[in-house]
């Protein structure tokens, strides 16, 4: 299969993926907006909401990653930029949702 058509095939599918979570996590914001400290720490402390959340930045990241990968290979035309463009976005792609993660799973109340 063409690279192209496997980046495509991954952006329709992780904004699917992408359509219930954002909803589940609109509804909840929307649930503890005007909530103390120790009740947003308690939400994010349950498993469902850790697991749901993770889920959520991993699947986020990789849409918007993938998303703006194919902005640079529109219009960067040097293919050395745009090879260190998109691995420096490749790596936050990774590295910011491994620190969400990680401070969700150490919250304690």
């Amino acid at each position: 299969m063409i690279n192209t058509t496997k980046k495509w095939i991954f952006l329709k599918v992780s904004s699917i993926i992408l359509i219930p979570l954002m909803v589940w996590f609109i509804i909840n914001l929307v649930s503890i907006y005007e909530k103390d400290y120790v009740d947003i720490v308690s939400f994010f402390s349950t498993q469902p909401s850790k697991f749901l959340t993770s889920l959520l930045m991993i699947v986020a990241f990789f849409y918007s990653s993938l998303s703006i990968s194919e902005i640079f290979e529109d219009y960067i035309h040097d293919k050395k930029i745009k090879n260190i463009a998109n691995k420096t976005l490749y790596t936050f792609s990774i590295i910011v949702p491994l620190i969400i993660i990680m401070v969700l799973f150490n919250l304690n109340i």
